[in-house]
């Protein structure tokens, strides 16, 4: 049983797992510009990859576009039943 069709064209259903062996100065240097940029390793090392298959025409079509670098704002960060809720009252002195 698969995860995923394995027709040249379709796109994977879910996500795939890596293993992948790196240097350890390798592997300092790719946390450390990740950390530059506020990403998570595995984003720095997804970002690194789509950007080389594109300059190498081989990026897939139809491909969800990553999420910008850095936190995610104030608005988006919040459940959807807070967003609603009107700020509390401020204390009066």
């Amino acid at each position: 049983m698969t995860d995923r069709t394995d027709s040249p064209g379709d796109p994977p259903l879910v996500r795939r797992s890596l293993l992948v062996r790196l240097d350890p100065a390798v592997h300092r240097a790719l946390a450390q510009w990740s950390s530059d940029e506020l990403r998570s390793l595995n984003a720095q090392i997804e970002s690194i990859l789509r950007d080389a298959l594109s300059r190498a025409g081989r990026l897939p079509a139809g491909l969800k576009p990553l999420r910008k670098p850095g936190r995610p704002s104030h608005q988006s960060a919040q459940p959807a039943a807070d967003q609603d809720r009107p700020d509390p009252p401020a204390e009066a002195d």
